[in-house]
């Protein structure tokens, strides 16, 4: 077992080249998960802690999985982003407090409750990155 608690992935996933926008209002939790997906060799794009700042990422340089959190600074909620970022056929992960976001089924690969296993997260990436065009 490692030093944080969690059980190590089996393999980490190659990220190489994989944009990957981090949309999440808590900074602990963007700047461990930024760190995470540099270590992999992602391209991170934020993380940011609103929709509006999340779109003018996208409109700037359009990624490949972004990782939502629901709830967003100042009570906002992130149903209305993921709309978008699915019509723009960007892969979702939600990552959330509450295990039950309806509004998003369908359009996230996957729903991953808080705290997120970095276990769960390397597979939920894996099975996008497959899924990748």
């Amino acid at each position: 077992m490692a030093a944080n608690g969690l059980e190590p992935p089996e393999s980490e996933p190659d990220l190489h080249g994989l944009r990957v926008l981090v949309v999440e209002d808590s900074a602990d939790v963007a700047t461990a998960v930024k760190n995470l997906l540099r270590s992999l060799g992602a391209d991170v794009l934020g993380p940011v802690a609103t929709t509006d700042a999340a779109m003018r990422l996208t409109a700037e340089t359009n990624p490949d999985v972004a990782l939502v959190d629901v709830n967003l600074r100042g009570g906002e909620l992130a149903y209305d982003l993921i709309d978008r970022l699915h019509a723009l056929r960007v892969h979702i992960v939600v990552m959330s407090g509450n295990d039950e976001v309806p509004e998003a089924m369908g359009k996230a690969a996957a729903v991953l409750e808080k705290p997120v296993s970095e276990a769960k997260l390397f597979a939920s990436l894996r099975a996008v990155t497959v899924a990748k065009p």
